[in-house]
């Protein structure tokens, strides 16, 4: 369709806009679970997804823009729930991005920066969520196993 609509500088114009769809799509993916995993209980099997294990951003400029995406943790936690029913959770239940999306997606697009910024808040959230674990490296380098 896009060569029959302007030849190949449609094509190639298709194929830019879905390159740049699917990169803020995977962008966002990212920014909203980085670092966060649910705890391995052996045998392939994870806890239940809950509010903790996705990023919110309760940022008003991003939830206008966005279209409330800070209710990310309750899209998981329910995913049955129509979407204008979603919840919203207390930073104490789900953590909170410091800044929206807009900006965690521009800083996330210079790992190095991304990392020096999130890694002390997952670091906090690990102490909160999971103090019994003393040892992330099988969840740092995905050597437990997949889920079943």
């Amino acid at each position: 369709m896009a060569f029959g609509i302007d030849g190949f500088a449609g094509v190639l114009l298709f194929a830019f806009q879905a390159f740049v769809v699917v990169w803020q799509l995977e962008l966002v993916n990212y920014v909203e679970h980085y670092g966060l995993t649910r705890k391995h209980l052996g045998d392939g099997i994870y806890e239940h997804i809950l509010p903790r294990h996705s990023w919110n951003a309760a940022h008003r400029a991003s939830n206008w823009l966005l279209i409330n995406l800070q209710r990310h943790s309750d899209h998981h936690y329910k995913p049955d729930r129509p979407y204008p029913l979603l919840q919203t959770y207390a930073p104490e239940e789900a953590p909170q991005l410091a800044f929206g999306y807009a900006i965690m997606a521009m800083m996330a697009m210079f790992p190095w920066r991304f990392r020096w910024f999130m890694n002390p808040k997952v670091q906090r959230w690990r102490k909160m969520y999971y103090p019994e674990i003393a040892d992330w490296a099988p969840y740092n380098k995905a050597t437990n196993p997949l889920p079943r």
